[in-house]
């Protein structure tokens, strides 16, 4: 059995080639995105640890900020001088770093990365940790010098003796380029401009007075951890964290997880469809493989086989096929690492990859994934193949499921997809988000699997409507390539699974996506009262300089602005939440139309007032005139009363949770140095050009842009687009899977139908025609596919809406548009799949082919 089973997996082994794709694109997402976040998290760790001081002393931060507030935590610099006096220590300096600056060129353009790395500006006082040495010029002195990383000048052409304008929150100042230095470890993308020590202490964080953390080097033979209990005995634990090196370089990389969790998450996203896509295709293809070797599976249970021999030896060749995709995979996923790598080095992050990391767990999740998908992808063909009798097999009748009830597959789909679809009422009818989320993923998973198993029992009634005009359009050849959609409702609903599962994706995504861009739309129009919106780029807060130059502008009229902050509340039904509370002038209402259900803005903004949404306050036993603690950064506190209770479309009022706004006087007596993260501006009475005027006002300042309504809509509009893009990438994955599978059922299907082909050409079928009918047959099935994953994915959209509209998106939008291209998009992949099997078969010769047993 084992020697005929290597024969026959050998003598098929052309036929498993587009099934092996499958496993290979699976396995390479897998083992890919494990190399690169391996690799990436190897890299950083080294840099981390390789530059993080003994110990690092920086100020107490209780408050996590979900929206930058432009504040910038110091400690005093003098620290630096009593702690070196410590015993143990044998070296301490500050620190002075700011990584919210901007730094144009001669031009007015940003030098900084444009991949969301940040620009910072910071001291240069050299150590044998630095990340960086100077490679060419001088050390920077006073404070019209500074140093730029080589690569940001490579990047931007700048060199030696170049002007720069530094753009930081107490003003701005100019500096010329006095030398440039190199990265001695691997540069994670920011870009770095060095001033001397006290330029950076005044020019960056506003006092000669301040830093942002002390350095402290241990002397030979203090641990890093006795060094920590000595300083911290010495300053005390209330106002100061104490890092030692490994515990400072966690810290740094648990910052950066999070961008590291989304790349790798994304990629095993890629992989999670390419697995669930590629299951379709080998049960497909394994199906297809053991209804045409039914006669040599009866002469094998003739000669004594029995059920186990036979199911052991179809798994076998299963195995064989994961064991050959996986390996490839695993190949071709070294190589996407490597392309991925490359690509972060296009953007700044530059990664050898000599440095690349292949662990342990890699291959093991690579060949547990190849080898597991195929195995169980090809379990119920190959028990289908076992429990074919000998006479049966011998009497060459196909094992297929042809003429087969489907009275099994409709009870248990019509049970799954009753529990999908109450799940999905459910989601619909709740009024708790976190509920109704959770209902809608159980009816998601439910009515996929739900149209997954019934799919073959539409095949009939649905390819009839999609085909009905075949035989109008096309005649005889119209008629035979529907009948032979219809002639394996199994298989082909199968092969239209593979393309169903990706455009259902899309379609709920595309309706999600669209109702979040109309809800959007709508809060804009309702809420912004305002001409135009002075904003930063990225929503990063801007100098106090930006906000006078705008007041100063020919034509601007009223100017109101808005600063964010971190906050926790204690509510009174005891919970302490973390959130970002707004800061607004008391003119708030002549920019901003807010539908109040109690109070209004006076009393909202009023000094030791707040505003609060009506949901959240309700949640949280919050009235009009209740005292509230509110906790600032710093550990400032105090009690504001509610003034208002507002009522807005979106639950969460200012895009923070619990909407929470008080007046800008109240934000900057607790945290005074913030800056503004925007600008509401309106016109003065009879002016005009407003918006030339705004926009050559800040042209010195290239982070900052000028928005009308429109603009606004569009940047919403982008930000959304990014989640959309992801989605449509994941389509294309699907689709490249799902093409893959069409072609491997026509091309089985035209070695099946061999015979049959002949017979069609010896009565007069044309080539062409032949080809025609493949076409047209493989056009049907990819249609219907799109029929059932669109009509899925719609209500899927229509839910998830449902679910937003918990949070204030309550506007719906189908994509029509949309839809009517995937369709049409699939006529073409139809098209495109039947190109080659149709070919083959054009090309069979005749005689042969009637031979064909």
């Amino acid at each position: 059995m084992l020697k005929a089973t290597l024969r026959s997996f050998l003598a098929h082994k052309g036929r498993l080639v587009l099934s092996a794709l499958a496993v290979v694109l699976s396995v390479a997402f897998v083992s890919g995105s494990l190399i690169f976040s391996d690799t990436l998290s190897r890299t950083f760790d080294r840099l981390f640890a390789s530059t993080a001081p003994d110990l690092t002393i920086s100020p107490r931060e209780d408050l996590s900020e979900a929206i930058p507030s432009g504040t910038t935590a110091t400690l005093p610099a003098a620290l630096a001088d009593r702690v070196s006096r410590v015993e143990g220590v044998a070296a301490a300096r500050f620190d002075a770093e700011d990584d919210g600056i901007t730094v144009a060129d001669s031009e007015n353009e940003s030098v900084g990365s444009t991949t969301g790395a940040p620009t910072i500006g910071t001291d240069w006082n050299p150590t044998s940790r630095s990340p960086v040495k100077l490679t060419s010029g001088h050390a920077p002195h006073g404070p019209s010098e500074a140093l730029l990383d080589s690569e940001t000048a490579d990047r931007k052409d700048l060199r030696i003796g170049d002007p720069l304008t530094v753009i930081a929150a107490p003003g701005s100042f100019k500096v010329r380029i006095v030398g440039i230095v190199t990265f001695t470890t691997t540069n994670p993308g920011a870009t770095l401009l060095f001033l001397d020590p006290p330029t950076a202490q005044a020019k960056l964080l506003g006092s000669s007075k301040a830093a942002t953390g002390i350095s402290i080097d241990a002397a030979e033979g203090v641990s890093n951890d006795q060094l920590k209990q000595r300083v911290a005995a010495a300053l005390g634990t209330g106002r100061y964290e104490y890092r030692t090196a490994d515990e400072q370089a966690k810290s740094d990389v648990d910052q950066l997880g999070g961008f590291l969790d989304v790349i790798k998450y994304v990629m095993l996203g890629f992989a999670g469809i390419a697995v669930l896509v590629g299951v379709f295709l080998i049960v497909n293809t394994f199906s297809m493989l053991i209804a045409q070797r039914t006669r040599e599976l009866g002469l094998l249970r003739a000669l004594g086989a029995d059920r186990r021999q036979v199911r052991r030896s179809v798994l076998t060749e299963a195995t064989l096929l994961g064991l050959v995709g996986s390996t490839v995979g695993l190949g071709t996923g070294i190589g996407l690492a490597v392309g991925l790598i490359s690509l972060m080095n296009a953007f700044g992050m530059n990664i050898e990859t000599s440095e690349m990391v292949i662990g342990w767990g890699t291959p093991v999740a690579a060949y547990v994934v190849g080898v597991g998908v195929t195995f169980v992808a090809a379990y119920l063909p190959a028990r289908r193949a076992a429990g074919v009798s000998p006479m049966a097999a011998l009497a060459d009748a196909e094992i297929a499921g042809i003429g087969k009830p489907l009275r099994m597959r409709a009870i248990v789909g019509g049970i799954v997809g009753a529990a999908g679809a109450t799940a999905l009422v459910g989601c619909v009818t709740s009024s708790k988000t976190a509920s109704a989320a959770s209902l809608l993923g159980l009816g998601v998973v439910l009515t996929l699997l739900a149209t997954v198993i019934a799919g073959p029992l539409l095949v009939r009634p649905v390819i009839r409507v999609l085909g009905g005009a075949f035989p109008a359009l096309f005649g005889s050849v119209g008629r035979m390539s529907q009948r032979n959609a219809l002639r394996n409702p199994r298989r082909t609903g199968a092969t239209a699974a593979a393309l169903m599962v990706g455009l259902a994706l899309v379609g709920g995504m595309s309706v999600a996506s669209a109702s979040m861009s109309k809800s959007f739309d709508d809060q804009i129009d309702k809420t912004l009262g305002a001409d135009f919106v002075v904003q930063n780029g990225n929503f990063l807060p801007f100098p106090q300089e930006v906000t006078e130059a705008v007041r100063k502008t020919e034509g601007a009229g009223l100017v109101v602005r808005s600063r964010f902050a971190p906050v926790a509340v204690r509510l009174p039904d005891g919970k302490r939440v973390e959130t970002t509370a707004a800061g607004y002038d008391p003119q708030l209402d002549e920019v901003a139309h807010i539908t109040y259900a109690q109070g209004d803005t006076a009393a909202a903004v009023a000094s030791g007032h707040l505003a609060m949404d009506l949901d959240f306050g309700r949640d949280h036993d919050v009235k009009v005139g209740s005292r509230i603690p509110v906790e600032f950064q710093g550990g400032r506190r105090t009690e504001l009363t509610v003034g208002a209770l507002t009522d807005q479309d979106s639950a969460d009022g200012f895009g923070t949770q619990g909407g929470i706004y008080f007046g800008l006087s109240t934000l900057e007596r607790f945290t005074p140095g913030g800056q503004d993260s925007a600008l509401y501006v309106n016109a003065a009475s009879g002016a005009d050009r407003l918006r030339a005027a705004l926009e050559k006002t800040l042209d010195p300042y290239p982070q900052v842009q000028v928005r009308d309504l429109a603009d606004y809509k569009d940047l919403v509009h982008n930000q959304i687009a990014v989640l959309l893009y992801l989605v449509y990438a994941l389509l294309g994955l699907a689709i490249v899977i799902a093409v893959l599978g069409v072609v491997n059922t026509l091309a089985l299907s035209v070695v099946e139908r061999t015979r049959e082909i002949g017979l069609l050409r010896a009565i007069g079928l044309a080539r062409r025609q032949l080809r025609r009918m493949i076409r047209l047959e493989s056009v049907v099935i990819a249609v219907f596919g799109a029929v059932l994953g669109l009509a899925l994915g719609l209500v899927w959209g229509v839910c998830t809406q449902q679910v937003l509209a918990l949070q204030g998106m309550n506007a719906l939008a189908i994509p029509w548009g949309t839809i009517v291209a995937v369709v049409v998009g699939s006529a073409v992949v139809g098209i495109v799949a039947a190109l080659l099997p149709a070919l083959r078969a054009s090309r069979m010769n005749v005689l042969a082919a009637i031979a064909h047993e």
